[in-house]
């Protein structure tokens, strides 16, 4: 029975390692090489399941160089990043292990009042303290994989690109809890029973340097992406003024060229120029009528930059319902949507470019579909291909939290050289009730 346990426990150490290994790999990127990847999980267990002991100088510094080092040769990234990886895991590591090995030993003794001479334990004892260390290994892996699941979105949220002040802002209030644990464990007497929830502040500080690192980058993330949907709705207001300014110069130019054409006494070539000239007017005039002036600048534009690209731009689009939607909020929507779909189209031959828009009121919903062909190996998620992941990821992203801003949402397919977005967002009453 004894070896029994002692295989499981072999096993939930094994699997405590694990756990704290994903969560380090959230946290940082490990290097490419296999050899170095299988050799980064095989030494996690020894540095992971530390035994440490109060008054133990040896058991709190060694973990502490071997983290150091693990994350030195194991993982990519910048050495703040690293030391921040530290200063988070290795006072969690080791108050979590102190309070599990101390809390399991106390409790043996308190059991069986045996000496602490394991060579006058009888069999029956032995058996107690194997199956309390079994127990409360099972603990702590229960314990680190709970962190995990807590943990995971934010470790996810956290991304390279946060300055090296931020990652001295995070870093600096994680030196308390580092510095607590050693001084804690290292120096306290071993009776004290204030060395418990020192550790655990000491762990419940390290889990928020995690938070406060994923909120200092969303908040970044956030000021990116406003800044740069506030850039688009300036821009496209300038535009609206423009595109006035700009046809009514061109209706006034028209009449003069229709003036000009009823004169008598120019010569052919004169008058087939000037009837070049009125249908260039002509096209530029008809303007794309959508039911909203400010989607029709932005339809407008995205089809220009569609035929300088040789890319066949199709669109239905009958949007009086979605009066109720802010106008940055429909940049974000259809700037984005069609920004992805002209970026996708340029990487195909010229006779595969072709994009396809929809939008109209059916019944209490206002449905906007935006299909383009595509490459087989482009992402079909929000991520980006570009090289500046960090900001141009927020197309998609956006799109989906302009959708559910109105309670509506926003679903992607990827499938057969198709990329099809729809986005669905319920009308309120008030909206008109038909398109033109």
């Amino acid at each position: 029975m004894i070896r029994l346990l002692d295989l499981i426990t072999f096993f939930l150490l094994w699997g405590n390692a694990l756990v704290i290994f994903m969560m380090i790999r959230e946290f940082l990127v490990l290097r490419k090489n296999l050899f170095v990847q299988i050799a980064a999980f095989l030494l996690s267990p020894y540095l992971f399941n530390v035994v440490v002991f109060s008054n133990d100088l040896v058991g709190v510094l060694w973990p502490l160089l071997g983290f150091f080092l693990y994350t030195i040769v194991f993982y990519r990234g910048k050495w703040m990043e690293k030391l921040t990886t530290v200063l988070v895991f290795y006072p969690a590591v080791i108050a979590v292990n102190y309070i599990i090995e101390d809390s399991g030993s106390r409790l043996f003794f308190w059991i069986t009042n045996a000496s602490d001479h394991a060579r006058e334990w009888t069999r029956h004892i032995l058996f107690i303290s194997t199956m309390i260390h079994t127990c409360f290994v099972l603990a702590r892996g229960l314990f680190w994989l709970s962190a995990y699941l807590l943990l995971r979105k934010y470790l996810k949220q956290i991304t390279e690109n946060l300055t090296l002040r931020m990652w001295m802002i995070v870093d600096a209030l994680l030196i308390a809890p580092m510095v607590s644990i050693f001084t804690i464990i290292y120096f306290m007497p071993e009776e004290m029973v204030i060395v418990y929830p020192i550790c655990g502040a000491a762990v419940f500080s390290s889990f928020g340097g995690i938070y406060l690192a994923a909120y200092i980058s969303n908040a970044l993330k956030t000021e990116y992406g406003a800044r740069e949907l506030q850039m688009k709705l300036d821009y496209v207001q300038e535009k609206v003024s423009e595109e006035e300014r700009v046809r009514s110069i061109y209706h006034d130019m028209k009449n003069h060229l229709l003036v000009l054409k009823a004169q008598d006494g120019h010569s052919q070539e004169v008058g087939e120029s000037i009837e070049k000239l009125r249908e260039e007017i002509e096209a530029y005039e008809a303007y794309y009528h959508t039911g909203n002036d400010f989607l029709d600048i932005i339809i407008r534009d995205k089809l220009r930059k569609a035929r300088e690209l040789q890319i066949d731009f199709q669109a239905k689009i009958r949007f009086e319902a979605g009066s109720f939607i802010e106008p940055l909020d429909i940049s974000t929507i259809f700037g984005n949507a069609l920004d992805n779909a002209i970026e996708a189209s340029e990487k195909l031959p010229e006779s595969m470019r072709l994009i396809t828009a929809k939008a109209s009121r059916i019944h209490d919903m206002l449905m906007v579909a935006v299909e383009n062909n595509m490459q087989s190996d482009l992402p079909s998620d929000e991520k980006t291909c570009k090289d500046d992941k960090f900001l141009h990821g927020f197309g998609l992203s956006n799109i989906r939290k302009a959708a559910e801003k109105y309670e509506g949402q926003c679903m992607v397919k990827a499938r057969d050289g198709k990329y099809v977005l729809k986005i669905m967002i319920p009308v309120p009453e008030s909206a008109p009730a038909q398109g033109i």
